[in-house]
């Protein structure tokens, strides 16, 4: 797999992605043909080379008539209309989209009365739909990203002078792992927010990959730290996939073991991936449940929340790692006790387990008369008939 890490070190905004883009090999051609799909006559993408704190990096910029703005009901109609294909057409409008909810939901405004003001502008059309056609004619399949600088200071708005981040940028982060270095400059702006969120599968350390290419997009203004946003591409060796997870962890020895099953079904409504219970000794020998919560990084706070709420602890252990898992599918069989559901765990080209889903078990031996274990066994002989596994 092709991927593409962000390295946020200094920020993001569309025209550092687009430096970066084109730095790691991306023509600059691809930027005019997208200007002449979409008739903008006046409007023109440069880019040079610049150092930032003595580091060369490539800047672009999009210049156009300041007076030509677009509504979103025509920046929406624009990005239709291009020459692409229908899946970098939707993914362009939902990273365009996720702008517009955000200032929305800030200015409690509807989409037919909100004044995009910067947002209303060309460049920042010419940020989101090239950055999506850049990536994939560099043929990237996934996106990561570092923790994300926000910055410090104030920044001058259409709406006022506010605190970094921009109020957009701080919804349109939510799940992110953010920060703030001690640079007095807006780091992160909305459009470069946006991008990460509707493009970005993963938040942490540099994935595992053997590295072809590097490119830094610069910023606008020349700071005392490199201004730059760094992008490495580069292949995963591993047949596996791999994500990043947070671990959360506390010892309980003062509760009533009746409400961990309540508990349990709360944290997996939040969207854990796995919550399991552990007997433990504790101090002065009491005996005690050490609470184990595997979740997506997104979903820490929330799972938090229901752990203070519900249970007796005042405190959580919390540690991030990266998880390396098999692809996964699921598939419909036809067995001779009925129809069931089958998971797949696949290593490369190859399956090396299956397994019928537990509850079309449970279902069919309600059904039949059956001893649950007697519904596996058949179904699982008839599951290895199915499908191949590799020869060791």
């Amino acid at each position: 797999m092709k991927i593409a890490y962000f390295d946020c070190f200094s920020g993001i905004s569309g025209d550092m992605v687009l430096g970066a883009l084109i730095d790691a090999g991306l023509p600059l051609q691809i930027f005019s043909k997208l200007i002449n799909d979409l008739n903008f006559h006046h409007c023109k993408v440069t880019s040079k080379k610049v150092k930032r704190a003595r580091i060369v990096a490539t800047k672009v910029d999009v210049t156009f008539s300041p007076n030509e703005k677009r509504r979103p009901a025509e920046m929406l109609n624009l990005i239709e209309g291009l020459n692409l294909p229908a899946q970098l057409k939707e993914k362009s409008k939902e990273i365009f989209l996720s702008l517009l909810k955000a200032e929305v939901k800030i200015h409690q405004e509807s989409l037919e009365t909100l004044h995009l003001h910067e947002l209303g502008s060309l460049d920042t059309l010419i940020d989101i739909v090239g950055t999506v056609v850049g990536l994939n004619t560099l043929g990237i399949e996934k996106v990561w990203t570092s923790k994300i600088n926000l910055g410090g200071g104030r920044v001058n708005t259409a709406h006022g002078n506010f605190p970094v981040p921009a109020p957009a940028t701080t919804e349109l982060l939510r799940g992110f792992p953010v920060y703030s270095s001690e640079v007095e400059a807006e780091l992160t702006t909305p459009t470069g927010a946006a991008i990460l969120k509707g493009l970005c599968a993963d938040c942490g350390p540099i994935p595992d990959m053997k590295l072809e290419k590097v490119g830094y997009g610069a910023g606008a203004k020349d700071l005392s730290t490199p201004n730059l946003l760094r992008l490495l591409i580069g292949k995963t060796e591993a047949s596996l996939q791999e994500d990043f997870v947070s671990i959360l962890e506390t010892n309980i020895d003062d509760m009533s073991p009746q409400i961990y099953e309540y508990i349990t079904d709360c944290i997996f409504q939040k969207g854990a991936l796995d919550v399991f219970l552990t007997s433990v000794q504790m101090k002065k020998n009491r005996p005690g449940i050490l609470l184990t919560v595997v979740c997506p990084q997104d979903k820490e706070e929330d799972i938090l929340s229901i752990i203070f709420r519900e249970t007796t602890t005042l405190g959580v252990r919390i540690s991030r790692t990266i998880r390396r898992k098999l692809k996964r599918e699921i598939k419909s069989f036809q067995s001779s006790l009925g129809e069931v559901k089958i998971k797949l765990g696949i290593l490369g080209e190859d399956i090396v387990s299956s397994n019928p889903e537990y509850e079309d078990c449970k279902r069919i031996a309600r059904k039949k008369n059956l001893p649950l274990k007697k519904v596996y066994e058949i179904i699982k002989n008839e599951i290895s008939g199915k499908f191949s596994y590799p020869k060791l």
